[in-house]
């Protein structure tokens, strides 16, 4: 067990004991109501998703096909895994018919060996004729939904045009909690014009709401992006952590959050192809090696003397 905070291994083991479980991305074909019109277009100016979808997920083939191909990929090394099916790209309930979510859901959950689904989906796109349907599906097997949050502050997430506010991700978690739903957040450091104060606090207000985990990672620079064209042109404010930095933060970061949350990642890692900046050329489990040795030379072997 990592003595310094719950990361995402042990929440895994602590809600399937004694199962070796692995996500199994899922392109189900959604957009986002903040490019399709729905609530605006372009989308948050830093996103790609071909910069963190896997390669064999693609919207053209069926939630089966994808669950079957990344089974295979994975079954190689541990035969007996179980798998969680994760509606990772764009909005995953966003429909303008809940029985096509349900039809999707249901595929999902009808495949052997899913233990559970995990949704990723914006604070705006939960209605509740959504929510009821995630409520029955939960009854059924585990459903986990991840929102993306990534600011506290409502300055930052309307440059960046999220299209929503922290008070809908309040009012978002509070309304899945009330049925009964997990949820974490997905939180973003070093967005324009915030500091590594200003990232400490959007983690502390996070960590006050009843969320079972929290992503961080540093902001990338994805080639071709509006905040790529942005950045080129001179006309956003943007200063990338040097990996110093960022750990430092993230040091931090451990401090902040309490035990009973995990912290499922500190990093993300674009293929480096597309990325124009900060290239640290590090996977996730290499950076959370540095971030461990740097947190025991800090606080030495009893991870209580770390800041809480």
């Amino acid at each position: 067990m990592n003595p310094w905070y719950k990361d995402y291994a042990e929440y895994l083991a602590s809600r399937w004991p004694g199962v070796k479980v692995q996500k199994l991305s899922v392109d189900a074909g959604f957009s986002c109501p903040n490019r399709d019109g729905t609530i605006g277009r372009g989308g948050c100016i830093y996103c790609d998703n071909r910069s963190f979808t896997p390669r064999y997920c693609s919207p053209r083939d069926s939630v089966a096909r994808q669950i079957a191909e990344g089974k295979r990929f994975f079954s190689r090394k541990y035969p007996q895994m179980k798998y969680l099916a994760y509606f990772q790209s764009f909005t995953g309930t966003h429909s303008d018919a809940i029985s096509s979510l349900a039809a999707l859901y249901d595929e999902a959950a009808a495949q052997s060996d899913i233990v559970g689904l995990i949704i990723g989906t914006r604070p705006d796109a939960l209605p509740p004729a959504v929510l009821d349907l995630l409520e029955g599906l939960n009854k059924r097997l585990p459903v986990i939904v991840e929102i993306g949050a990534e600011s506290a502050h409502d300055h930052t997430l309307s440059l960046i045009n999220r299209g929503h506010t922290w008070l809908q991700v309040e009012q978002a978690v509070s309304a899945l909690n009330a049925r009964g739903l997990e949820c974490g957040l997905h939180l973003i450091a070093g967005l324009p014009g915030e500091s590594a104060d200003d990232v400490r606090d959007t983690v502390g207000r996070a960590a006050e709401l009843p969320v079972s985990s929290l992503k961080l990672h540093q902001l990338q620079i994805i080639r071709g992006t509006t905040l790529h064209r942005m950045h080129e042109a001179g006309e956003i404010d943007i200063k990338p952590f040097s990996l110093e930095e960022y750990l430092d933060l993230c040091v931090r970061v451990v401090g902040i959050v309490p035990r009973h949350i995990a912290i499922e990642r500190f990093l993300a890692s674009a293929p480096p192809e597309m990325v124009v900046a900060p290239r640290w050329g590090l996977k996730n489990y290499e950076f959370t090696h540095l971030l461990l040795r740097r947190l025991k030379e800090i606080y030495g072997e009893n991870p209580a003397g770390a800041p809480r």
